[in-house]
């Protein structure tokens, strides 16, 4: 019992009412992931701010909520498209709870009636993930929108000064298409590598330019023309050579 309920005093009877009143009513809290079912979607959570008792002789003292289970998990979707990620045992998350039972609606979907009359349960919470207490907050990249790993280090960003769009991760980066198209010059800052051939034309009209040593394996097939130091691989001459059996020297 409240001891505001024994005083003489209506109004503070009624507060002690209210009170009494919203300590039932769940809003919404933090929670720590203790379980995530990836085919279902629903996560078990553990609240992380304590619920308080009152005992008999009027004193109060803090108890763990129970585990919330079957929370349904919140991922940004629509039209078609969805952003998932993997949510792993000791991750934040927001739970909102319900105005009323959503049991019909989480098992059918669409419009259902009420399966019970409760408001505001514990019962009918949804987990968000992405909040963060202070011990495991992170560094947020105030220059763009990220998508990032929690350490920074692999991150592709999109920078809305100047449009730019930032791949940097210490692995390896792999397109699987069947076609890649990239409309624009490129720019390649490493060791090129192909195992699939090369066709194409390119450069200033249709002229491929390339500055360095060229080493070929295998055999070079031009339907027009090889240029080397200047010299035409099909229409270069030697000159101070008379015919005979024996061979020319390198080309000059």
């Amino acid at each position: 019992m409240d001891r505001r309920e024994r005083y003489s005093d209506p109004e503070e009877t009624m507060r002690a009412a209210f009170d009494g009143n919203q300590s039932k009513l769940w809003t919404a809290l933090p929670g720590i992931i203790q379980s995530f079912d990836p085919d279902r979607m629903v996560a078990s959570v553990q609240p992380s701010i304590s619920g308080v008792a009152q005992n008999q002789d009027g004193t109060y003292q803090s108890i763990q909520l129970p585990v919330l289970l079957d929370c349904p998990v919140f991922f940004p979707s629509g039209g078609g498209v969805t952003l998932t990620f993997p949510l792993s045992a000791g991750d934040e998350c927001l739970v909102v709870f319900a105005s009323r039972c959503i049991d019909s609606w989480w098992q059918l979907g669409g419009v259902q009636g009420q399966a019970e009359l409760r408001m505001h349960d514990l019962s009918d919470g949804f987990a968000l993930p992405g909040v963060r207490s202070q011990p495991r907050k992170i560094t947020v990249a105030m220059t763009g929108v990220q998508l990032r790993t929690d350490d920074g280090a692999a991150f592709i960003e999109l920078d809305p000064g100047s449009h730019n769009v930032i791949v940097t991760t210490p692995g390896n980066v792999t397109i699987n298409a069947p076609l890649t198209t990239i409309n624009g010059a490129l720019t390649v800052n490493g060791l090129l590598t192909y195992t699939q051939g090369l066709a194409g034309s390119g450069g200033s009209g249709s002229t491929a330019s390339i500055d360095g040593n060229v080493n070929v394996n295998g055999t070079v097939t031009a339907s027009t023309d090889v240029i080397g130091g200047g010299k035409s691989l099909k229409s270069h001459v030697h000159s101070g050579v008379q015919g005979g059996s024996s061979n020319t020297g390198t080309p000059v």
